[in-house]
């Protein structure tokens, strides 16, 4: 049998993967546990009593975390004209149109969000399944198709977050890294749960937050009591 690493090792003795932690307590240890060599990002993970196969059951959205992400979003726009130099301006990463299209056909899709004009739209499509399978698609529900683009840039760069259910119904996104205060983690994990409750769609049948986990890049997965998460 392989010997555990001295850092599995003190991970097993304090990480209890039966016990359900408060929020505060996961927080806590995760920063505590995390790598002194890189920022661990640190990220929560919902199970819902939901069926994404079901349009009335999915669950997708955007949410700002107030503490940001601690990430550095790469964002690319299409847009022409006065909306495309406004979008450099706010820090897009990439700007174009039926040039951008042809890029990432290319093959060249190295980015977080994608956002565009409704303009553009036609350009885009063509993009569908390019762009659809990685859940970067723009989609006015999410404000990625807008007329103003520079502040869809400067809301991408600034902490908001997309979140969108998987098959097996389970939404995940990163809230900080574990440099940031504990206060600020606790900050963004509550705006993060609190918009995916707020988004239980009206197909949900019994029970919506099955569980809740955290943890970090590196680190073991916390469960989380549910009993701390208001509407859960």
């Amino acid at each position: 049998m392989a010997k555990l690493t001295k850092k599995a090792k003190i991970v097993a003795e304090k990480a209890d993967n039966d016990k359900l932690y408060g929020v505060d307590e996961a927080i806590s240890l995760l920063k505590e546990l995390a790598s002194k060599k890189m920022d661990e990002t640190i990220e929560v993970a919902m199970n819902l009593g939901v069926d994404p196969r079901h349009a009335d059951q999915m669950v997708r959205g955007m949410v700002a975390l107030p503490k940001g992400t601690g990430k550095d979003v790469k964002v690319a726009v299409f847009a022409r004209g006065d909306k495309a130099e406004a979008a450099e301006k706010a820090g897009a990463d990439k700007v174009g149109a039926e040039d951008l299209m042809e890029d990432m056909q290319n093959g060249n899709l190295d980015y977080d969000r994608v956002i565009a004009t409704p303009d553009m739209m036609g350009v885009v499509g063509r993009l569908g399944k390019v762009l659809g399978p990685k859940g970067l698609m723009p989609n006015p529900k999410l404000g990625t198709v807008t007329p103003d683009p520079a502040a869809a840039v400067e809301a991408a760069k600034g902490g908001e977050v997309q979140y969108r259910v998987e098959k097996a119904g389970i939404v995940h996104a990163g809230i900080g890294k574990a440099s940031f205060g504990e206060a600020d983690i606790r900050e963004n994990f509550d705006a993060f749960v609190g918009a995916v409750v707020k988004a239980k769609p009206s197909g949900a049948k019994g029970k919506y937050v099955k569980k809740v986990a955290m943890t970090s890049t590196m680190g073991p997965g916390l469960k989380i009591d549910l009993s701390e998460i208001e509407g859960a």
